[in-house]
């Protein structure tokens, strides 16, 4: 990462502002000259835009490929991505001072790159989303093997290999905070940062409210709920802190999820209580009247020390 984008992309619009401002200072008297080269630059300006763009957006996807079997919460968008999102952003920056004349599209050099420029940009937002709520699918693909009737969710609470559900909703949140740190430090326009963090955001919360309703005959396990009931309450108050705007936070989605949530916290709260009861009734029953629990009972025989004696006498 370089100024605004990176060194070369750096290197190329200063070169081209510097050509153009170069034949501009020359004051040619033929106008008709004059207007043909500044057409010539401005063409050549819009080509090598354009190709730089083509480029950046190849590379983008060679990274977007790494990785891409093992999707963790260990991932974090990687810095070189990060640049490459500040190269297109500053190209649109860039491409109405070298494509157009004076702030006009003589030529509609500046219109094509533009368009160009804005569906390279959605693109590598959608790209990095789909990224990262593959995160979130490797998630709840691991919370389903705890679902009522699976055989392997009944040896994972048996054997406690997996950890918490909160261990696991710890981790997650991490994972969104480590990304959203990263793009924020590492992204030049604000106005994209907000816009692509409230498109992750309503991609997390539609997720969670798909994977629910597919649970809506049954409850969730206590792993489950253990570990999303943290996360849906840090996704809240995690992106308000980033700026993202309460009509998208609290959208008709997250009410939903909010409130089934809140469902089963309560179910699971009930059942671990109504488990702790049934065990203390065992331990009680266990007890006897005395208080003992089974002590085994010794009978010793005494045996009077003067009959000894006169046994033997």
């Amino acid at each position: 990462i370089k100024g605004k984008g990176c060194a070369t992309s750096e290197d190329l619009f200063w070169k081209l502002d510097a050509l153009q401002s170069f034949i501009r200072d020359l004051h040619w008297p033929d106008a008709e000259f004059r207007q043909h080269l500044e057409q010539r630059l401005k063409q050549m300006a819009r080509d090598m835009i354009e190709s730089c763009i083509q480029r950046t957006e190849n590379a983008f996807q060679q990274w977007l490929k790494k990785g891409v079997t093992f999707i963790s919460t260990d991932y974090i968008i990687p810095s070189e991505m990060c640049a490459m999102v500040n190269v297109i952003l500053d190209a649109k920056n860039q491409s109405l001072k070298l494509c157009a004349v004076d702030g006009v599209d003589v030529h509609q050099y500046h219109t094509k790159i533009d368009d160009l420029i804005e569906k390279t940009s959605a693109n590598m937002s959608q790209s990095m989303i789909s990224k990262l709520v593959a995160v979130m699918e490797t998630t709840l693909s691991k919370l389903s093997r705890y679902d009522e009737g699976s055989l392997i969710g009944s040896i994972l609470s048996f054997t406690n290999v997996s950890g918490s559900g909160k261990d696991m909703g710890h981790a997650y949140v991490n994972f969104t905070r480590n990304c959203m740190e990263q793009i924020r430090s590492k992204v030049n326009d604000e106005l994209w940062i907000l816009n692509f963090f409230e498109q992750w955001y309503t991609a997390q919360i539609q997720l969670l409210c798909n994977w629910l309703s597919e649970r809506l005959d049954h409850s969730l396990h206590v792993y489950q709920c253990t570990c999303l009931v943290h996360v849906v309450k840090k996704l809240y108050s995690d992106f308000e802190l980033h700026g993202v705007i309460e009509d998208k936070l609290n959208s008709k989605t997250y009410q939903t999820v909010s409130q089934r949530m809140q469902t089963e916290e309560a179910t699971c709260a009930l059942t671990e209580s109504s488990s702790r009861d049934q065990d203390s009734e065992d331990y009680v029953d266990g007890i006897d009247d005395d208080g003992d629990r089974g002590k085994p009972k010794i009978t010793i025989r005494e045996t009077s020390g003067v009959e000894d004696i006169s046994n033997g006498v």
